[in-house]
């Protein structure tokens, strides 16, 4: 089974779902016209689905070796080379800066590309992904010097780059951590500290590597008001931006053995007195590493897409392929000594399943994404508000709810190959492995949940939260006589009430008691990426609706409303369930004591 990336279904969401040309006179937009974009596609479907996909099983197979005398890493066997022809291709300017060589084009479409290379092959994806979530960091908090040093530079993809947050002792708790900073003379710092968990840390396919490390100056505050933001490169550039001496200070010295993503470098990177250069203002860092956290995150919830639908593919093909029993209303295949398995209920309920949260999925990351586009270059104050409202709230919903259901979808895709799934034979255990990880690095899912009640709900007295219940509103107002459409706007105005309960308990308990909000935030987290879905599922609807009404006999759009009306049957109704466990409170979750465990 090879990889096909969904070329219809992103077009789908981008020509007819949140129609892109509308803002076609914005910045960035106005190079993107759907016709270009279109070909965008099919040129990122032919680069993945070619060249990245078949290196998926060499990476997983081979991993990263370690030279510990030379402190370098050697990725496996074709990465280099198809890293070279992906920045040969552009691909790592799609969404950057033409101030620094990029193409400048929204990020919804970089976002596209990035799914179709996370789905044909995570590990090497994440090369390219870091370094553009550490290029958007400099790109917001460096000075001019360093913006012209390092960017350009990027945004070709002849360096990459990393974050460097987790230290032995701290994760989440930032606030705990002990990298210190040393100012020098010259302006420089000397860096010292070690950092652990850091992808793409070490490699052999980029000239430079650009660390991103967050470490404390001497004598600033504790906590997390006193971190600061250093760039570490691992070559000094030289004055005119080339490559200079080695930064002798900045060194791999381990590469941690994982259950998955063999083929990216997990680095142990130790800093001994390396030279730094302060990003931003003393003691700022935090805010500015968490334009690069943000983005990590959406591009986590993307990844559990991206390795879900790689893992529905392969299940499909092989329901498909795989005979076994027969149909329970009589033979399918009466030639054929059995019946392929995609014909059982059980087998169809896990594809149908999967098949209903990864394309409403897909649809809420690209119209969050949408809105990103929208918060910076929108002409109206009050859209870019909005928009900006959105991305605060919603980034911790699609991390959390879209790593959990993509894992979901990878263990699904597991169970259809029955025991042959277990084995290494076929793909879907590597999707299991690798997807894995979605859940745990940029902050927990947990972390996620109590981000998305501690922090976004209540951010600008509830403005965000307020501003999409009046959205579905208003959409609900307005399709309401719709006949074909009222099964969607039916569910759609029951979860969005389930929601709005949700959140008013929350609301009314969690400040009384903060346990409570830490006990409901998981089931709260999930109740609205099921009330997420099912918006995306109304708007896909509708635009399906409307083809089939033109006169398209297209059965790719009566095969999306049967996959929109299984999710209303089959995966709504849990919205209910998870209101009734968060609002159960943390009464019975906090009284054991520990002992008890």
């Amino acid at each position: 089974m090879t990889y096909q990336p969904p070329v219809r279904d992103h077009a789908f969401i981008l020509r007819d779902v949140l129609n892109i040309d509308q803002h076609g006179d914005l910045p960035g937009f106005s190079d993107a016209p759907f016709d270009v974009v279109e070909q965008i596609l099919e040129a990122a479907a032919q680069f993945t689905g070619e060249v990245l996909a078949p290196l998926n099983t060499v990476g997983d197979k081979t991993g990263c070796k370690l030279d510990p005398v030379t402190n370098t890493v050697t990725t496996p066997p074709g990465f280099k080379d198809a890293y070279k022809q992906m920045c040969e291709g552009g691909w790592t300017a799609i969404g950057s800066d033409p101030a620094y060589g990029g193409q400048g084009l929204p990020h919804v479409v970089n976002l596209a590309f990035s799914e179709m290379s996370s789905s044909a092959n995570m590990a090497f994806s994440m090369y390219p992904g870091l370094a553009h979530g550490a290029y958007s960091a400099i790109h917001v908090g460096g000075s001019d010097e360093q913006k012209q040093t390092f960017l350009p530079k990027m945004v070709s993809g002849e360096w990459t780059g990393t974050m460097n947050l987790t230290e032995p002792h701290c994760g989440t708790d930032l606030g705990l951590l002990r990298t210190k900073a040393v100012p020098q003379a010259d302006g420089s710092y000397k860096i010292t500290g070690q950092k652990i968990w850091i992808s793409a840390g070490e490699h052999d396919m980029a000239d430079n590597i650009v660390h991103l490390v967050l470490a404390r100056i001497e004598g600033a505050p504790a906590g997390v008001k006193g971190i600061s933001l250093f760039i570490v490169p691992k070559f000094i550039p030289n004055a005119d931006g080339s490559v200079g001496p080695r930064n002798e200070g900045a060194k791999c010295v381990g590469l941690e053995e994982k259950m998955g993503i063999h083929g990216n470098a997990t680095c142990v990177m130790q800093y001994d007195e390396a030279v730094g250069y302060l990003i931003g203002e003393e003691n700022s860092g935090l805010k500015i590493m968490f334009v690069m956290m943000n983005e990590a995150r959406l591009g986590v919830g993307m990844q559990g897409v991206a390795q879900g639908e790689a893992a529905y593919q392969a299940a499909v093909a092989f329901a498909k392929d795989r005979l076994q029993g027969r149909s329970l209303t009589g033979p399918k295949n009466a030639e054929g000594p059995a019946d392929p398995i995609i014909v059982h209920p059980d087998v169809r309920r896990m594809l149908l399943e999967s098949k209903a949260l990864i394309e409403g999925g897909r649809a809420f990351l690209f119209w969050t994404a949408l809105h990103g586009d929208l918060s910076h270059v929108h002409p109206d104050p009050a859209v870019r508000e909005k928009s900006s409202d959105y991305m605060g709230l919603m980034t911790p919903v699609l991390k959390g709810y879209l790593t959990d259901k993509g894992f979901q979808v990878c263990s699904n895709a597991v169970q259809v190959h029955g025991g042959s799934g277990f084995t290494e034979h076929f793909p879907v255990s590597q999707f299991m492995r690798d997807c894995r990880i979605a859940l745990i690095y940029e902050g927990t899912n947990g972390v996620q949940a109590l981000d998305l009640v501690g922090r976004k709900l209540a951010a600008k007295g509830g403005r965000a939260v307020m501003t999409f219940f009046q959205e579905i509103d208003q959409f609900i107002g307005e399709n309401d006589s719709d006949e074909a459409l009222k099964p969607f706007i039916e569910a759609l105005g029951g979860v969005k009430a389930q929601l709005q309960d949700g959140t008013m308990w929350l609301m009314q308990n969690g400040l009384q008691n903060p346990d409570n909000a830490g006990a409901a935030s998981t089931d709260y987290m999930h109740l609205f990426g099921l009330a997420g879905l099912a918006y995306m599922w109304a708007l896909m609807a509708k635009a399906a609706n409307a083809k089939i009404a033109a006169g398209s006999s297209d059965p790719f759009f009566t095969t999306k409303l049967t996959t929109g009306r299984y999710f209303i049957e089959r995966i709504l109704p849990d919205a209910a369930s998870h209101l009734a466990k968060l609002k159960t409170g943390s009464a019975t979750l906090m009284a054991l004591p520990a002992e008890a465990f």
